[in-house]
């Protein structure tokens, strides 16, 4: 889940967002987004799915299935 975490990272700070506001943004919690980030947990498909739509990506290009 590397490509997730520097995905997620990556997008979110393109964004300008904080993790909190990031998970405020798609109704997770800030635990969830930093634990994902620092990959000491896995997220569900659901939370790839909303990330995906919010971003704008596919949910592969989270994953690094795809550039």
């Amino acid at each position: 889940m590397q490509h997730f975490a520097e995905k997620l990272k990556e997008l979110r700070l393109e964004k300008k967002l904080s993790q909190f506001q990031l998970a405020q943004a798609v109704c997770l919690s800030q635990s969830a987004i930093k634990q994902w980030e620092l990959q000491t947990r896995i997220p569900n498909a659901k939370a790839v799915i909303d990330l995906a739509k919010f971003f704008n990506v596919t949910a592969d290009y989270l994953l690094g299935l795809e550039n």
